[in-house]
C-alpha cells in the first residue's frame, strides 16, 4: 500500500535531515518495520531516489511558499513530509497532486504538531495551485 511506503520514506527522509548518509540497510529495516511488500519497496526506493537527487530543488520550492518562516524555523518533521509530497507532485504523474497533499496532511496529523497539518496543506496547496 503506497500509504505505508510514503510513511517509510518520510521516516527515512526525516533521518537524512540530521545525517546525510542513509544506508541501504537502514532503508531495508524501515521497509520491514512498515511491512512493505515488494511493489511498495520498489515505489519507496524510487521516491527516495527522487528526493535525494532533487532535495535542493524541493527545499527551494518549500522556501518559496513559506513567506513568514526562514527554512531553519520549519519543523524537521514538516519539512520531511513536504519533501515526500513535493517529490510525488513534481515527478510522479500517476499520482494526483491532491492525493499527495492529503497523505501529507495525514502524516502531519500523526507525527507533528496540532497546527502542522494545516501548515503542510497550505504550503503544498500553494504549489499545486500556482
Amino acid at each position: 500500500m503506497r500509504k505505508n511506503a510514503r510513511e517509510a520514506v518520510f521516516k527515512i527522509t526525516f533521518a537524512t535531515l540530521f545525517h546525510d548518509d542513509c544506508t541501504a540497510a537502514f532503508r531495508s529495516a524501515t521497509y520491514r518495520q512498515e511491512k512493505l511488500n515488494e511493489e511498495d519497496r520498489e515505489y519507496a526506493e524510487k521516491l527516495f531516489a527522487v528526493i535525494s537527487a532533487r532535495r535542493e530543488e524541493l527545499s527551494a520550492c518549500i522556501a518559496e511558499r513559506v513567506e513568514r518562516f526562514a527554512d531553519y524555523r520549519i519543523y524537521a518533521v514538516d519539512k520531511a513530509i513536504m519533501l515526500v509530497a513535493l517529490a510525488e507532485i513534481k515527478y510522479f504523474d500517476d499520482i494526483p497532486p491532491v492525493v499527495s497533499v492529503s497523505e501529507a496532511a495525514a502524516l502531519a496529523k500523526k507525527y507533528s504538531t496540532e497546527n502542522s497539518a494545516d501548515f503542510v496543506n497550505g504550503v503544498l496547496g500553494g504549489v499545486i495551485n500556482q
